[in-house]
């Protein structure tokens, strides 16, 4: 990587200390400053860093320290920080989802000029989807034919304080859990050219389960169960599901199948976990080993493929994956097929890479 890396960190939540985690004493990287609505939140974690400074945002983004922003802050915020940063020529990595709106997002793109920007999920360069992706790649199952992707809960309610936003308008199961399962589904099978989607509500209020609020009603502004199909620019067709409306379901989370086999993949939101596959003929599942990806990885690894001379987790790959979203409730909302507009190239696999060997280089 040459001389450390600039980043700074704006949004200091809960998910901030994963990417502090991982990127945090790493060689090639130097995390000079931080900025948060909270300054004491921020001033807090810069004191944690040699040599960061707790900074606003409009001081974040114009530091010539600063080379990448991370943008962790609220999605209703994503697009403003990420203009602001990329005005300055900076890049700009967002959490999930890059901007609230695929407009928005578009919009961000357009403004990129020479700037890169990336995007999570990162979960997908894990071992995890990538030895899929792989087995995939090495005619493990012949010629893909289909897939299914299945995430399914009761509702955040249950657990959650504070879970309105995820029954409002740009919430919902989709929109919450469906970057992970549509990214991993990009990575394995190619862009997708067309969606047809249907969609349902069980009810249009909610009960909190826990904390402060406890026993609340909130109200449901979306639909709560989103079904739709996925027509891949090769050929394959998936099938994907996303519910707050299951109590549970024994579906593996991500099934690709082909002519000679089929093969299950690992809960996409996690880096790492069993690859299975089954031939044609078959009795039963064989498990493979780990043989592509990043190990050991965490939140923060798309920064870091960046550096390495990748772009795995990019800015296109986030705006196909929204607009995939965005046009299947589209889809159920009108009745009708839609054909996208954006694509995006189906990234190179990653090669077996060591903790050892990405987080010293």
């Amino acid at each position: 990587m040459g001389q450390p890396h600039g980043i700074g960190i704006v949004g200091l939540g809960v998910i901030s200390r994963q990417y502090l985690a991982t990127l945090q004493g790493l060689p090639g990287i130097r995390i000079v400053a931080t900025a948060d609505l909270d300054a004491a939140r921020a001033a807090a974690v810069a004191a944690e860093i040699p040599g960061c400074r707790a900074l606003t945002v409009g001081e974040l983004v114009a530091d010539p320290a600063v080379q990448t922003v991370i943008n962790l802050t609220i999605p209703a915020a994503h697009a403003e920080v990420a203009l602001a940063a990329l005005a300055r020529d900076k890049n700009v990595y967002g959490e999930k989802p890059l901007a609230a709106t695929f407009v928005e997002t578009a919009g961000m793109m357009d403004a990129a000029g020479t700037a890169w920007i990336g995007a999570a999920p990162d979960t997908v360069l894990g071992t995890g989807i990538q030895t899929a992706r792989d087995a995939v790649d090495s005619g493990a199952i012949g010629r893909p034919t289909a897939a299914s992707a299945t995430w399914v809960s009761a509702g955040h309610e249950a657990w959650h304080p504070h879970p309105d936003f995820y029954y409002r308008d740009g919430g919902g199961p989709l929109l919450d859990m469906g970057p992970y399962y549509l990214t991993s589904l990009v990575h394995l099978l190619g862009p997708v050219a067309r969606v047809s989607g249907s969609s349902s509500r069980t009810r249009d209020a909610r009960r909190i389960g826990s904390g402060p609020r406890l026993g609340e009603i909130i109200p449901v502004e979306v639909d709560t169960h989103v079904a739709g199909v996925l027509e891949h620019v090769g050929g394959a067709v998936s099938t994907v599901t996303f519910s707050f409306d299951a109590a549970a379901t024994t579906a593996a989370p991500l099934e690709v199948h082909g002519e000679a086999g089929s093969l299950t993949a690992p809960d996409p939101n996690l880096f790492e976990g069993e690859v299975r596959v089954r031939g044609l003929g078959q009795e039963s599942w064989t498990a493979l080993p780990p043989s592509a990806g990043y190990e050991g990885a965490g939140r923060g690894i798309g920064v870091i493929d960046f550096l390495r001379g990748g772009d795995r987790a990019s800015g296109a790959m986030a705006l196909h994956v929204l607009e995939i979203m965005t046009a299947l409730l589209d889809s159920a909302r009108e009745g009708r097929r839609i054909t996208l507009r954006t694509t995006a190239p189906r990234p190179p696999l990653v090669p077996l890479t060591s903790h050892d060997e990405w987080s010293t280089t």
